[in-house]
C-alpha cells in the first residue's frame, strides 16, 4: 500500500476499504494496529481512528477489545431457492445450506444453539394450525458465525407433536444437511417452501448478538416448509445485516 501524505480521514478510509474487498486484508484477518497505519498514510491517529469509524459504521471492521480491528466484510451471499437443495444442504457433511456457503467461501461456520419447548409466537401457532398461547411448539435458535464473524440468528420452529424427543431437541447434535434433513430422516420430507423478506432496522437484542450499529438495516426472512401434504412442519425465521444478502429468487412467466 502506497504512503498517501496529506490525505483526509475519507481517502484513508476509501484506501482502506478497497484493500479489504480485493483480499490484501481477508475476512476475520485484523488490520495494521493504528498507529501503524497512522505512518504507513503519513496521517495523525486521530485520522486514521475516523477512517475506522467510517469502516466500522459500514460494517466492513469491528474492534476486537485486546485483539486490534477485525475485518468483518464478506462477499455478499446468495439467498435462492437453489441452497435449499438436499445436495448443496449436504455437501462434505455441511449441516446445512450455511454451513456450505460459508466453507466456499474459505471460511469457517460455527453454530452456537439452543433449544426448548416453548410457546410460539401468535403468527407461528397460526402457521402450524395450533392454538395460541400453549407450549406445543419446539424451538431451535442459532447464531451464526464465519469464522468468529457473526451474520445470522436463526430461529427454526417445529409442532412438538413432530419434535419431542428427536434430534431436533438435542442441541449438541451434529445435523448433517440441517433442520430440513432432520426432518426428512423422522417421516416428514418438505416438497415446497415460501418465504417473505422484509427490511428493518435490528432490535437491540439482535444488533448485539450480530455485532452491528443499531443504525444498519438487517433482513427478515420468514421461512415456511410443508409436506406433500400441505402441513406446514417448519417455521424458521432468519435476521441477518442486509449488506451480507443478495436475495434470488426464479418464477415462472406465463
Amino acid at each position: 500500500m502506497q504512503n498517501v501524505s496529506r490525505h483526509g480521514f475519507r481517502e484513508i478510509a476509501d484506501q482502506l476499504r478497497q484493500a479489504i474487498i480485493e483480499g490484501r486484508f481477508p475476512p476475520a484477518s485484523f488490520l495494521p494496529p493504528e498507529p501503524e497505519l497512522a505512518e504507513q498514510y503519513g496521517a495523525s491517529r486521530s485520522l486514521v481512528n475516523r477512517a475506522m469509524q467510517v469502516l466500522a459504521a459500514e460494517g466492513m471492521v469491528r474492534a476486537r477489545q485486546g485483539r486490534g480491528t477485525m475485518v468483518t466484510w464478506l462477499p455478499p451471499l446468495t439467498h435462492s431457492p437453489a441452497r435449499y437443495s438436499r445436495e448443496i444442504r449436504e455437501t462434505d457433511g455441511a449441516r446445512g445450506a450455511f454451513d456450505a456457503e460459508i466453507r466456499a467461501i474459505g471460511l469457517q461456520p460455527e453454530h452456537e444453539i439452543t433449544a426448548e419447548r416453548t410457546a410460539p409466537p401468535d403468527t407461528i401457532a397460526d402457521a402450524f394450525g395450533l392454538p395460541r398461547g400453549q407450549a406445543n411448539c419446539l424451538v431451535r435458535r442459532r447464531r451464526l458465525l464465519a469464522s468468529g464473524i457473526p451474520v445470522r440468528l436463526n430461529a427454526s420452529w417445529f409442532p412438538l407433536d413432530i419434535a419431542a424427543n428427536t434430534v431436533l431437541e438435542d442441541q449438541e447434535a451434529v445435523i448433517i444437511g440441517g433442520v430440513k434433513s432432520a426432518l426428512a430422516e423422522i417421516g416428514y420430507p418438505q416438497t415446497a417452501a415460501t418465504e417473505r423478506v422484509a427490511v428493518r432496522p435490528p432490535t437491540e437484542a439482535e444488533a448485539n448478538a450480530l455485532e452491528i450499529s443499531p443504525e444498519r438495516t438487517v433482513l427478515d426472512i420468514y421461512h415456511t416448509g410443508q409436506t406433500a401434504g400441505e402441513r406446514v412442519v417448519e417455521v424458521t425465521t432468519t435476521v441477518a445485516p442486509a449488506h451480507y444478502l443478495i436475495i434470488e429468487t426464479r418464477f415462472p412467466l406465463i
